[in-house]
């Protein structure tokens, strides 16, 4: 498996922890219990989300890029 392929596995991973999070997230905030590091919770997958996701959408750009300068 290639360097593309683990991160499309990590970004896949990463969006189940954020839909969870978020899930617990509105759980907490139904039952009015809602403290602050279960709002944060979301946070970490998202800024990870966010990186992976910049890199994955940028990738056929890049191979295009360095299709023409050779």
């Amino acid at each position: 498996m290639n360097w593309n392929n683990w991160l499309r596995q990590i970004h896949r991973w990463l969006s189940v922890a954020f839909t969870v999070a978020v899930i617990l997230n509105i759980i907490a905030m139904v039952q009015e219990k809602s403290t602050v590091w279960v709002g944060f919770l979301a946070l970490l997958p998202l800024g990870l989300l966010l990186l992976t996701g910049l890199y994955l959408f940028l990738v056929p750009y890049a191979a295009r890029w360095r299709g023409r300068s050779e």
